[in-house]
C-alpha cells in the first residue's frame, strides 16, 4: 500500500460532525463523481474510502446506493469499488455547486480540502522520492478554488497545467507536514516526520562532509603552493633573507604540507618555543609570497 493510500485510509476512519460530513462529501462528489445515464457514479480503489462515502451519502441524502466490486487487472490484480446512485440526482447535483465564499470557517475549509484530497489528491512517499503533494482536476476553476483555500492556510501552493488537466501542488516538506496535520492523521504524520528528520540529518551530515573535504583540498592546494615558494627561495639563495620565525614556519610547512594554518600553528607551538596563531602563520606566508614575487620580477 502506498503512503497516499495509507494516509487516505487513516483520514477515512476519522470521525467528523454532520456539518463537516456534508462539506466533505460535497467536495468528494464534485471532484470524483460523474453523471452517466442519469446515474451518479463514483469509483474508488480504497475500500475504506468507499465505506465512508457510502455512509455519508446515505446519512445526508437518504438514497439507495448500488455497490459494484470489480477486479482490475493491469500491473496487478486489485479491487475497484463502484457506487451507483439513481435517486435524487438533481438534489445531489445542486449540493456540488458550493463556492469558496460559502466556506466561512476554518473547519469548513479543512472539511472541503479533506474531501478533495480523498477524491483527487496524493502525496509521494518521502522514503522513496522527494516531497510532493498534488491535486489533479479536470477544470481550471476547481484548481483555482482549492489553490485559494490552501493560500488561506498560508501554504505556498501553485497551479500547473499538465496536458488537459490542472495540477495544484506543493513541494515543501514542512508545508506538506502541516497539511497532513490539518486532517489529524497522527500515524501518517509521525511516519512523514520521522523520514523528514532522518533525511534532513543525513543531508546535513553530507553537507558537513563535503565542506570538510573541500577545506582539506583547499589546505592541500595552498600548502603545495607554499612548498613551491619555499623551495624557490632555497634554490635561489634567498632563504636566509627570512627571519628565524619565518624560517621555522617554512621548515614545518615542508614537514606538513597538507596541514591547515590552524593545525600548523598548533604543531609549531607544541614542538618549539615559538608561540604562534593562525594569523601569525598567514602573516609569515604573505611575507614569503612577496619575497618570491619580488625576486621573480627582478629576474624579468
Amino acid at each position: 500500500m502506498t503512503f497516499s493510500a495509507r494516509l487516505k485510509e487513516e483520514i477515512s476512519n476519522t470521525l467528523v460532525n454532520p456539518l463537516e460530513m456534508r462539506t466533505e462529501i460535497c467536495a468528494l462528489l464534485r471532484f470524483d463523481g460523474r453523471i452517466d445515464n442519469n446515474k451518479l457514479i463514483l469509483t474508488f480503489e480504497n475500500a475504506s474510502i468507499a465505506r465512508r462515502v457510502y455512509k455519508e451519502i446515505k446519512e445526508i441524502f437518504n438514497v439507495n446506493i448500488k455497490i459494484i466490486v470489480r477486479n482490475q487487472k493491469r500491473f496487478r490484480i486489485k479491487q475497484i469499488y463502484i457506487l451507483e446512485i439513481s435517486e435524487k440526482i438533481n438534489i445531489i447535483k445542486k449540493s456540488l455547486n458550493i463556492k469558496e465564499d460559502y466556506l466561512e470557517t476554518k473547519e469548513d475549509k479543512i472539511s472541503y480540502l479533506r474531501g478533495a484530497f480523498l477524491a483527487v489528491g496524493s502525496i509521494s512517499d518521502p522514503k522513496t522520492s522527494g516531497y510532493h503533494l498534488e491535486f489533479v482536476f479536470h477544470k481550471q476553476i476547481d484548481a483555482k478554488m482549492i489553490n485559494k483555500i490552501l493560500k488561506d492556510f498560508k501554504f505556498d501552493s501553485k497551479i500547473l497545467k499538465r496536458n488537459s488537466r490542472y495540477m495544484v501542488y506543493m513541494k515543501s516538506a514542512e508545508e506538506i507536514s502541516d497539511f497532513i496535520k490539518l486532517f489529524e492523521a497522527i500515524n501518517s504524520l509521525f511516519y512523514f516526520e520521522d523520514i523528514r528528520i532522518y533525511r534532513d540529518h543525513k543531508n546535513m551530515v553530507n553537507r558537513l562532509n563535503n565542506c570538510e573535504i573541500a577545506n582539506q583540498e583547499k589546505s592541500l592546494t595552498t600548502g603545495m603552493k607554499q612548498v613551491e615558494s619555499i623551495n624557490y627561495l632555497k634554490d635561489n639563495d634567498l632563504f636566509d633573507l627570512l627571519d628565524e620565525k619565518a624560517k621555522t614556519v617554512c621548515e614545518y610547512r615542508l614537514k606538513y604540507p597538507e596541514s591547515s594554518y590552524l593545525e600548523l600553528a598548533e604543531i609549531i607551538s607544541l614542538e618549539t618555543d615559538y608561540k604562534i596563531g593562525k594569523s601569525g602563520i598567514n602573516h609569515n606566508f604573505i611575507k614569503i609570497k612577496e619575497l618570491v614575487e619580488k625576486s621573480k620580477n627582478m629576474v624579468k
